[in-house]
């Protein structure tokens, strides 16, 4: 099994479920982070420190958000791995409660 980041992360970044993750399966893109589902060991200690809710596990990700799963996966390959955390965009806050993000996902 493995953790999965949702639409709620793009343009929001806060970056504060990087540094309790044991295993470096983070990878950062321009406005949005993604696990990667080989690296994932599945110890959740990432999903509570989320402030927008953003990481499910693959069992539970909210209905409609499911196209993520292969996102994750996809982009994991490309992106940098980040191991510690950074500072949000200076507009995270305006856009945590915005919905239908997937748009402004940046690659």
């Amino acid at each position: 099994m493995t953790f999965v980041v949702t639409e709620s992360c793009i343009k929001c970044k806060y970056m504060d479920c990087v540094e309790v993750c044991p295993v470096d399966c983070f990878h950062e893109g321009p406005n949005f982070l993604v696990i990667d589902p080989e690296e994932c060991i599945d110890c959740t200690l990432c999903e509570p420190e989320c402030p927008v809710e953003a990481i499910f596990s693959e069992e539970e990700v909210p209905a409609g958000q499911e196209p993520f799963l292969a996102l994750n996966a996809e982009l994991s390959r490309t992106w940098p791995v980040i191991s510690q955390r950074g500072e949000p965009p200076a507009d995270a806050d305006q856009w945590k409660d915005v919905a239908s993000k997937l748009p402004l996902l940046e690659r």
